[in-house]
C-alpha cells in the first residue's frame, strides 16, 4: 500500500464581497457547512474602485490530537514511512457551475497561525449567515469573539497566515511554506505537493491550523475580476470529489529471487546486480531476528543445501570479490541483499547468519542473459489469481498478479505438472476506476514517486490496496500498465469487485 488519504474534518469560506444590495458586506458571514469552498476577487462592482475577495480556510487530520486516524497515527502506527520517504499533496477538486470561471490566475496556500472555527452557515450568494460573534469564523473573526491577528499582535481581516503580513515585516520565515498553483482554463483541480509544511506540523514547529487557499495579493486587490473558482468541501455528496491531503510513496520490492541473473559481460555493472530477500515470521507475524535487530546480516552462497561449495559473489557496496555478502534490515522481519553472481551453477543456496548463527537457507535459479539477433518486444496475458467480487471498505487487501508471455510454449512435462511459467515484469503500475463512469479514483503513479509500482517476490508481483479509499457500494476495475524498452504499455484486461460495507 503506497496512497493515503486524509479527508479534511473541518472547512469554511470566509468573504468580504457586497452582498445583493451591493452597499453591505458579508464580512459577519460563516459558510462552514456549505458543500463547496469559493475563491474569488471583484472588481468595481458597487463602485469604480471597489474590490471584494472570499477565502477558503481548510484543515485535516495530520496531528494525533486532531482525530484518531491521522497522519502522525499512522507514521507512529508504521502505515506511512518516515520523513523523506513519502510525499504529501494538497488535493481541491473543481466544481462545474453556470456562472463565469475566470483564467490564468494564481492561487497561494498559505499555512494558517491560529486556531478557527467551521461554523455553520449556507448561504453562498446573500451571505445572509452571520455569526454574530458566536460560533464559526468568517471574514473579521477566527472564532467566537475573537479576531484575526498577527504576530505583532494587531488585528487582520480576512484571515490571518504565516507570511510576511502575519511577521508585520516585509520578510517572512515561512516562505518555503507557501505554495502557488496557477489555472489557465480555471476549471482544473488544485494539487500541490505540501510535504515540508506537514512535515513542519508533524514535528511539531508549527501548530496545525490548516490552509487558506486564496488569489494572489496582486489579483484580489487588481483592476480585473477573477470570479469564481469552485471547490469540492468535505461535505459534498461526491465522495471522490472532497478535498484530501494525499500520501504517496514507492512501497516496492524487487525481490529478484525468481528472476536472478547470472552476470553476463553484455551488461554493466548496475544490470548485474540482483537483489534477494529473506522474511521472517512467528505465528504469522512479521518479527525481527532476536540476535540481528536492525542491524547487517551476512550471506554466503553454495552449490547445495547443506554447504557444498562456496561460490564468490560481487558485493553491491565496494563492487569488491568476496565469498560473503553482506545484507541489511528493510522492515519488520525483512532483510535483503544485493549481489552480482557469475556463476553457471543451475541453482544456487543462500544462506543468511550472524556470527555462528544460522538463520535460513534459500535458493535460486539463475538464468543466462544472451545477446540476440534480433529486437523482441514481449506481450504478457495477465489475471489477478486472488481476486475476489467484494471487498469490505475496511480491509486491506494484497493481491497478486500472474503474467506470462503470450507467446510462451509450453513443453510436454509442463503441461503434465502444472508448472505454468510465471514471467516477472520489473516495471508494473496498476490504476483502479469505477465501472459506472469510468472515473480514475487511483491514477497509474508512474511518475517520480512511482506510488503504484508493484511488488515481485520468487511468486510474481503484487500489490496491497486499501479499500477504505474507494467509495462503499460501487463496482471497480483494475488495470495495469507495463514499462518496457522505454514506453508504457496498458493491457485491456479489466480485473473487476465490489466494495460493500
Amino acid at each position: 500500500m503506497s496512497i493515503k488519504r486524509y479527508t479534511a474534518y473541518k472547512d469554511n469560506t470566509i468573504t468580504n464581497a457586497f452582498g445583493s444590495n451591493l452597499t453591505t458586506r458579508g464580512t459577519g458571514s460563516n459558510m462552514g457547512r456549505a458543500d463547496s469552498l469559493e475563491v474569488f476577487s471583484i472588481y468595481a462592482q458597487a463602485s469604480s474602485s471597489s474590490n471584494e475577495q472570499t477565502r477558503t480556510l481548510i484543515q485535516f487530520p495530520v496531528l494525533t490530537s486532531d482525530a484518531d486516524s491521522s497522519i502522525q497515527a499512522d507514521r507512529t502506527a508504521g502505515k506511512i514511512p518516515v520523513s523523506g520517504s513519502v510525499n504529501f499533496f494538497l488535493r481541491m477538486f473543481n466544481v462545474a457551475h453556470d456562472q463565469t470561471v475566470p483564467r490564468d490566475f494564481t492561487v497561494n496556500i498559505s499555512p494558517i497561525s491560529q486556531s478557527w472555527e467551521e461554523g455553520y452557515g449556507l448561504d453562498m450568494e446573500n451571505y445572509k449567515d452571520k455569526t454574530y460573534d458566536g460560533t464559526g469564523s468568517n471574514w473579521i473573526n477566527a472564532a467566537a469573539s475573537t479576531k484575526w491577528t498577527n504576530n505583532p499582535g494587531d488585528t487582520l481581516s480576512g484571515g490571518s497566515f504565516l507570511s510576511a503580513s502575519w511577521m508585520g515585516t516585509g520578510s517572512t520565515l515561512y516562505d518555503e511554506f507557501n505554495y502557488k498553483q496557477t489555472f489557465s482554463e480555471g476549471t482544473e483541480d488544485l494539487e500541490v505537493d505540501i510535504t515540508g509544511l506537514i512535515e513542519k506540523w508533524v514535528a511539531g514547529d508549527y501548530s496545525n491550523y490548516g490552509v487558506g487557499v486564496m488569489l494572489t495579493g496582486s489579483q484580489e486587490s487588481g483592476s480585473r475580476s477573477y470570479y469564481t473558482k469552485k471547490f469540492s468541501a468535505r461535505s459534498s455528496e461526491f465522495f471522490f470529489k472532497r478535498p484530501v491531503i494525499e500520501a504517496r510513496w514507492d512501497s516496492s520490492r524487487k525481490d529478484q529471487r525468481g528472476s536472478f541473473y547470472a552476470s553476463s559481460s553484455a551488461l554493466s555493472t548496475a544490470d548485474n546486480l540482483n537483489t534477494i530477500y529473506f522474511y521472517n515470521y512467528a505465528r504469522g507475524q512479521a518479527k525481527n531476528l532476536p540476535n540481528v535487530g536492525t542491524s547487517a546480516i551476512n550471506i554466503t552462497l553454495h552449490t547445495s543445501a547443506s554447504g557444498g561449495e562456496k561460490i564468490t559473489a560481487v558485493g553491491s557496496g565496494t563492487l569488491t570479490y568476496t565469498t560473503a555478502v553482506t545484507g541489511g534490515y528493510v522492515t519488520t522481519g525483512t532483510y535483503s541483499a544485493s549481489f552480482a553472481l557469475d556463476t553457471s551453477a543451475s541453482v544456487v543456496y543462500d544462506r543468511w547468519f550472524s556470527g555462528s548463527v544460522y538463520y535460513h537457507t534459500g535458493s535460486f535459479e539463475p538464468i543466462s542473459s544472451t545477446p540476440s539477433n534480433m529486437f523482441d518486444t514481449t506481450e504478457y496475458i495477465t489475471s489477478i489469481t486472488n481476486l475476489r467480487t467484494e471487498y469490505f471498505n475496511n480491509d486491506t487487501t494484497r493481491l497478486r498478479l500472474y503474467t506470462r508471455e503470450r507467446n510462451w510454449n509450453p513443453t510436454i512435462y509442463s503441461v503434465a505438472t502444472a508448472n505454468i511459467e510465471n514471467s516477472i515484469v520489473d516495471d508494473a503500475y496498476f490504476k483502479v476506476f469505477r465501472i459506472i463512469d469510468n472515473k480514475d479514483v487511483i491514477a497509474y503513479g508512474t511518475g517520480s514517486l512511482n506510488h503504484t509500482r508493484l511488488s515481485y517476490d520468487v511468486s510474481g508481483s503484487y500489490f496491497d490496496l486499501d479499500m477504505s479509499l474507494l467509495e462503499i457500494g460501487y463496482e471497480y476495475g483494475i488495470k495495469f500498465i507495463f514499462y518496457t524498452n522505454g514506453t508504457y504499455d496498458e493491457h485491456n484486461a479489466v480485473f473487476k469487485f465490489k466494495v460493500v460495507e
